[in-house]
């Protein structure tokens, strides 16, 4: 973090493993931008589908564009929250890449024997109950603060 706001991108399901063009419930980011309010005042959270609301029919340049956009905005951001109740292709990859450019990985989630879950969280819990509570108890502040950035 450089000393301004904290920057919180919101990864996790969309479309998971649905066969047809619909998306799961997205509730869950509000609930998640609640947690952030609370526990780490002033901080922007980047709500990817917020910005794309009709992308579901996008076009095959505009799903690249988008996608990019998504790996780029994690890899940037100085927190990635990620809800995960089952496998999503697009999820994983936000939380590798943010891994992989040193981004601190929360990942709310079931999954926890998973391995890209395993490789690329630093902080996994199990529920929103869960997250709640080690935000409460200053855990997102502790990994912005570790962050080393």
């Amino acid at each position: 973090m450089t000393g301004s706001s904290p920057r919180v991108f919101l990864a996790g399901i969309i479309q998971g493993s649905l066969r047809e063009s619909r998306m799961h419930g997205q509730e869950w980011r509000r609930r998640l931008i609640d947690v952030v309010a609370r526990h780490l005042p002033g901080a922007s959270v980047v709500d990817h589908v917020a910005r794309h609301p009709r992308a579901l029919s996008y076009d095959l340049p505009q799903i690249l564009e988008t996608l990019e956009e998504g790996f780029r905005e994690a890899c940037t951001a100085d927190l990635v929250v990620a809800w995960i109740p089952e496998a999503s292709m697009g999820t994983a990859i936000e939380i590798h890449e943010a891994h992989r450019a040193g981004v601190p990985v929360v990942a709310i989630t079931p999954l926890a024997v998973n391995w890209v879950v395993r490789a690329c969280a630093d902080i996994v819990v199990p529920d929103f109950q869960a997250f709640e509570a080690f935000a409460a108890q200053g855990g997102l502040d502790r990994l912005l603060a570790g962050r080393g950035r």
